[in-house]
């Protein structure tokens, strides 16, 4: 007996150790594919690189450039590639765990693969090309160093792999985040603008806050979405100036706001190529071009913006749950089930989801119902071709003939040339929406019915009816993630009035809007100690939720604790600016940042204001012994050996906008201004351009010189030169190499 129960003893622990292995591997044995071939062609690109580390790519070909561009940003952050690999081939999760999950959910329920697999072959040719180089540079790196690859099977990749990431992240530039997540967890759904279209009210200038219901999230909150997770949507501020106004050069200052590492952080570099592409800015991993920045003659820059872009259907079901109404008629919910691999510790576990689709778009089930969502862009990939050639433009015309096919789901646009023009777009495919339906008045922000085919959207707005500016009397432009109504100046701002509702422009302004349009409007001549000053401001205006806060600070009954009476009694004392010099700075930072994202997150109830300033002056105690510390000890730059003092706060012109909190109590920015371009074109000369990153060049490589050799200069509010053109570049030049790919 004793032996029979040993055997199965035996037998049991096979079995398990067999399921162990099987849970170990399966994941990656699924995923290896035999339809990606290696690249038939051959690639050669020159990689210069200057004192900080930043790449200058050269081919003779854009396709070259674009092999190169893979090359040079896996040598300085291949493990972020490979993450943004990873969701763009829907196996995030099996990497990163939980917090991966939905990535892959969103991955599967918008059909990021379905997407690239149609969209990609219909691009051009030339777009084509450059993506099937940097798939090819990505390979040969892995190929190369196998040592650092994460993840079985991950590569090789081809260009449908990396299109599928921009079909799963163009989206969630808008928001849609905002709406798949309450449908998921069968929440309520903040509709943009209210209940109604009609009646809402634009607040005069100074006064503005989010609308109510408004879907605007924070950056702060973005952030750390569920279904975003360390990734953020772009804040930023923007500037562009004329020669007029700035006594010499036209100005572009590019400022964005995004996390300082990770999947949507800036990565700088020059590419140049004998097909005449010269550009220098910045990309996102997985892109074989920058996103920003200029060429020779004209450049751009982007802030967020947040039109409603999404419709919510409702679907009346059949009794069997397959089939939904649409008109006279009962048709099929499209119905597929996939396998999410989701790491847990050292195992892999299959987990099943099932995905809706109807005609409306993708659809999400929870114990309200059945979906349907339809955003503008879906489906449309065009935005490859539509950055590419962007890159490459000469002229405002060209230019903005790229921009008017809004291809480009979303963002502002802000511009400037050597010509002398500035200009600002608010661009946003938003789909058509009629006023009235069947001579009713649509609330297109509620749920809407899905079986009444003439509420199906079609199209996006023509290009004109968007908000857009060139060449203001004011002689400057600007966008702080405001409303398009204020961004030139008194004299020049559009009127509200003057653009539908429908359209579902988004009604709000920030403390950085404010600040820019009031310092902007003083100021009698722009040059670059002016715009300096501005860009680097960081006061905040008593108006909006700040002063709803300081007013609920002044009236709160604190005559039952002298401590926090004191806090408040510093903190009517403040001078509202984050400048390590206010004896409240630190104080004032602690309490800011949640009311702000209440305010901005519509939230029902906002912060209680005696908690939250007992919570601050408990943490400024226990880790300063003091509730007045200078500001630059609490809130830090840190990466590596590095630990820098930083000042500007959440919501000012200097952005420190997301902070996680170390061991000993310290603020670690994790998200705020991040890449910052600063350019000038003056007649008769070449274009000149400076610029700053939080860290260095190679953000995920610690053992590089350039891992955080550009804090101290991002610290102390200067900018290193950008080597645009080839003799500076060669001047400049402390290492040169050759990489090459042969089939």
């Amino acid at each position: 007996m004793k032996k029979w129960f040993g055997r199965i003893g035996v037998a049991l622990l096979v079995i398990l150790l067999a399921a162990f292995i099987a849970l170990a591997t399966w994941e990656p044995f699924f995923a290896k594919r035999d339809d990606v071939k290696p690249s038939e062609l051959a690639y050669s690109a020159e990689i210069i690189r200057d004192h900080y580390g930043v790449p200058h790519i050269y081919g003779d070909t854009d396709a070259d450039v674009a092999f190169g561009v893979a090359v040079a940003h896996a040598e300085d952050d291949f493990t972020t590639l490979q993450d943004v690999i990873a969701m763009s081939r829907g196996r995030y999760a099996a990497l990163a765990g939980e917090k991966g999950a939905g990535f892959d959910y969103a991955y599967h329920l918008i059909d990021a693969r379905g997407v690239a697999e149609r969209e990609y072959p219909k691009l051009p040719a030339d777009t084509r090309a450059l993506f099937e180089a940097y798939a090819a540079g990505l390979n040969q790196f892995a190929r190369e160093n196998s040592g650092e690859v994460k993840m079985g099977n991950l590569f090789p990749v081809d260009g449908v792999d990396v299109a599928a990431g921009f079909a799963l992240r163009q989206p969630f530039f808008f928001g849609l985040n905002n709406v798949i997540q309450p449908l998921v967890e069968g929440d309520e759904l903040r509709q943009e603008f209210g209940p109604d279209i009609e009646g809402f009210e634009r607040p005069a200038m100074g006064d503005v806050g989010a609308r109510p219901g408004q879907t605007d999230e924070s950056e702060e909150e973005v952030a750390y979405s569920p279904l975003y997770a360390d990734s953020a949507l772009p804040g930023s501020n923007a500037f562009a100036v004329s020669p007029d106004k700035s006594g010499g050069p036209t100005t572009l200052i590019s400022n964005s706001h995004q996390p300082l590492r990770g999947g949507v952080a800036w990565y700088e570099m020059v590419v140049e190529s004998g097909e005449g592409w010269h550009f220098t800015g910045a990309n996102f991993p997985g892109s074989p071009f920058p996103f920003l920045g200029h060429n020779r003659n004209l450049g751009w820059t982007n802030t967020v913006n947040r039109p409603d872009m999404v419709e919510v259907y409702e679907l009346e079901m059949d009794d069997t749950g397959t089939r939904y109404r649409f008109g006279a008629e009962w048709r099929d919910l499209e119905t597929r089930r996939e396998w999410l691999g989701v790491r847990f510790g050292p195992v892999v576990l299959p987990i099943p989801q099932t995905f809706h689709r109807s005609v409306h778009g993708p659809v999400i089930k929870n114990d309200k119902g059945y979906f349907a969502i339809r955003y503008g862009g879906m489906g449309n990939l065009g935005q490859l071709d539509a950055y590419y050639r962007l890159n490459k433009a000469k002229t405002y015309e060209e230019w903005k003939s790229i921009i008017a096919r809004l291809d480009i789901p979303s963002t502002n646009f802000l511009y400037a040339d050597d010509a002398g023009n500035i200009a600002y777009v608010y661009n946003a495919a938003i789909p058509d929406r009629p006023a009235e339906v069947d001579g009713e008045k649509v609330n297109w922000r509620g749920v809407l019915d899905g079986s009444n085919p003439a509420l199906l959207t079609r199209g996006t707005v023509d290009f004109e009816e968007l908000p857009q500016y060139l060449n203001p009397s004011s002689g400057w432009l600007y966008n702080a993630n405001n409303e398009p109504y204020t961004a030139a100046g008194a004299a020049d701002d559009l009127s509200p009035d003057a653009f539908p509702a429908e359209l579902g422009v988004e009604l709000k302004q920030t403390n950085r809007s404010r600040r820019a349009w009031k310092l902007l409007s003083e100021a009698d001549v722009l040059d670059r100690a002016n715009l300096e000053r501005i860009k680097y401001d960081t006061a905040y205006s008593r108006t909006g939720y700040i002063a709803k806060l300081w007013d609920a600070l002044e009236v709160l009954d604190l005559t039952d604790d002298g401590e926090l009476a004191a806090a408040r009694d510093l903190l009517m004392d403040w001078d509202f600016k984050a400048d390590n010099v206010g004896e409240g700075d630190a104080l004032a930072l602690l309490m800011i940042r949640d009311f702000m994202s209440a305010e901005y997150l519509n939230k029902n109830e906002e912060p209680d204001v005696r908690e939250m300033l007992a919570e601050s002056v408990a943490h400024l105690e226990t880790h300063f012994e003091r509730i007045d510390p200078p500001m630059s000890d609490l809130l830090r730059l840190r990466l590596g050996d590095v630990d820098l003092p930083l000042d500007g706060g959440s919501d000012t012109l200097r952005a420190s906008t997301t902070w996680v909190v170390d061991d000993d109590g310290r603020l670690r920015l994790v998200h705020g201004d991040s890449f910052i371009q600063w350019v000038e074109w003056t007649e008769g000369e070449r274009v000149f351009s400076r610029s700053i990153q939080p860290f260095g060049a190679a953000n995920g490589r610690p053992d590089s010189p350039h891992y955080t050799d550009e804090m101290q200069l991002f610290v102390d509010h200067k900018l290193k030169p950008v080597h645009f053109w080839r003799d500076d570049v060669l001047a400049n030049a402390v290492t040169r190499k050759t990489v090459t790919h042969a089939p």
